[in-house]
């Protein structure tokens, strides 16, 4: 009896990170690029042939809320998280109440902040250009933004939380803008979604940045980039599909995963070595086998 039971424990260990956690593989659309909006109810079915189970919007692509719920369910998706802007009308800056209702008929329950509130001293700065000229006080704002908002809207029943790139890292004194941020939101109203090739791509660990904020991180972009990435601060880095770069998945998921995370999300930046959904495949088949 106990050697069956010690098989059944070796066998459940040896078991895929994914299926052992009984957690899906999901897919930030941001990956599909342009062509998404057009050919949407073919490009997810394809999605969810190649077995991811989730999807994170970034932005409408046109449609309706509930055109996007239909789409979900007819390609047997579902959507549990939506990255939604800090300015504009359907934004963080707009109607929440009206998000709320948008979010519900979809079936999102965590809206991302995908990049910082850009100051309006800045006019119209790109986010590159904005992104070194972010000041100490400039992130304390959007911590104290995030606050306010994210009360509003946990009110509704939406979790809100905040997505970074690297350039929340770049040096400010002796501390940076992801620390302040961090620090800045209230952990029972603000959460926070993990770019793993962006905190690499800044020279940062992601575990160690796990490590050093339990329970802050409760999403991640599961990206990866190539070693040829030189670190900086300014939106550049040397993409490559999930497996193929210089992250180490087999420490850092179960990390992410023990640190609280429950939703991961692929993606990719551009420019693709492979036609898009083909470079979503190879992550997938990689992720859905990776023993971790």
């Amino acid at each position: 009896m106990l050697g069956a039971t010690l098989t059944g424990a070796a066998t459940a260990a040896e078991a895929p990170f994914f299926q052992r956690h009984k957690q899906p593989v999901g897919i930030q659309l941001y990956s599909l690029g342009p062509d998404l909006a057009k050919e949407l109810d073919a490009q997810l079915a394809t999605v969810s042939k190649i077995g991811f189970k989730s999807v994170e919007l970034a932005g409408y692509l046109g449609r309706t809320p509930a055109e996007l719920r239909a789409a979900f369910d007819k390609a047997g998706l579902i959507c549990p998280s939506a990255h939604i802007s800090p300015k504009g009308g359907g934004g963080f800056s707009g109607d929440l109440a009206k998000l709320a209702d948008d979010m519900h008929v979809i079936g999102v329950k965590s809206v991302m902040m995908p990049i910082f509130y850009i100051p309006d001293r800045m006019g119209g700065a790109d986010l590159r250009q904005a992104g070194v000229q972010m000041t100490a006080d400039d992130w304390k704002w959007n911590a104290d933004f995030l606050n306010e908002k994210a009360a509003v809207l946990k009110k509704a029943g939406i979790i809100s939380g905040y997505h970074n790139h690297n350039f929340e890292f770049a040096p400010l004194g002796d501390t940076n803008g992801m620390e302040i941020l961090l620090k800045g939101t209230d952990p029972n109203l603000v959460t926070f979604e993990m770019d793993a090739g962006w905190v690499t791509a800044a020279g940062h660990d992601p575990l160690a940045m796990l490590k050093a904020h339990p329970g802050r991180f409760t999403q991640m972009h599961v990206k990866d980039i190539k070693p040829t990435t030189k670190a900086n601060f300014e939106l550049k880095q040397d993409p490559t599909e999930v497996g193929g770069g210089m992250i180490d998945w087999k420490k850092l998921l179960p990390a992410a995963y023990a640190a609280g995370i429950r939703g991961f999300y692929y993606e990719q930046e551009p420019p693709f070595a492979h036609p898009r959904l083909e470079s979503a495949k190879i992550s997938y088949d990689y992720l859905a086998k990776v023993v971790a």
